[in-house]
């Protein structure tokens, strides 16, 4: 696919003066993308999505009757791109975080939209085997501690259990993962960016370092955590209330 090729896409947003910005910040900055549709709520929706089977769909998380992993439920079974348009809620960005997902805040910002829409038209260029919604729709029947994180990595992405991550170490612009089975990921995200996504049992213990609390064998008092892989990790005072409050 080339970048001047129109991409078919849909809207749905239950606020009409959302559609009529939405399609004019599209038509005016975001030309590749044709709009085949609009929708103001669920029951318009899903038939839409059906009938014209959209490369792309534009979806506000919070509407009337439902919300947006109600659509994505109820259209599963088929092949799309998604762009979340959402206020801010931090239960909703852990979980599109976590699955990859594209995602805009409220009020739309124009550098946003068009960034969001570039990395859908690579994503759909590469042609990746990466299905977004699945895992999004996946995680959200599961605890924190059972979900699935998508690593986007030097090569392409890797998909992983949170359970079977044992620390994460910053590694300049990148973040090593280190996994269960002793190997580990480079991963194309700054530390902060996992200390914003993972809850517990992951605690922050050092700037440099994220651990899982599962896999703690130890803890000496002069400042030095002892995991699973034998892997002695420094506490830093800064952090170090923090992570005892976890055993207390």
């Amino acid at each position: 696919m080339s970048i001047q090729m129109k991409i078919k896409a849909v809207i749905v947003d239950d606020e009409i003066i959302a559609r009529e910005v939405l399609r004019s910040y599209l038509t005016k900055y975001c030309p590749q993308v044709e709009i085949l549709g609009e929708a103001e709520n669920i029951k318009e929706a899903v038939p839409l999505i059906t009938e014209k089977q959209p490369q792309l769909v534009f979806l506000d998380v919070e509407m009337p009757f439902g919300n947006a992993f109600d659509v994505l439920e109820a259209t599963k079974d088929l092949s799309y791109e998604t762009i979340f348009i959402t206020a801010f809620s931090q239960y909703s960005l852990q979980a599109l975080n976590k699955s990859a997902s594209y995602y805009i805040l409220k009020p739309i910002d124009i550098q946003e939209l068009i960034l969001a829409v570039n990395k859908v038209v690579e994503s759909l260029e590469k042609k990746e085997e990466l299905n977004r919604n699945k895992i999004l729709l996946e995680n959200l029947k599961l605890k924190p501690e059972k979900q699935q994180l998508i690593l986007p990595t030097l090569q392409g992405f890797d998909v992983v259990k949170t359970e079977d991550i044992v620390r994460l170490q910053a590694d300049g612009n990148f973040t090593q993962v280190y996994l269960t089975d002793g190997s580990k990921k480079m991963v194309c995200r700054f530390l902060k960016h996992f200390d914003d996504l993972l809850e517990n049992p992951f605690v922050r213990v050092h700037r440099s370092h994220i651990i899982n609390t599962g896999f703690v064998k130890s803890y000496h008092k002069s400042g030095t955590v002892m995991l699973s892989d034998d892997t002695e990790i420094e506490v830093s005072g800064s952090f170090k209330d923090n992570f005892l409050k976890v055993f207390s």
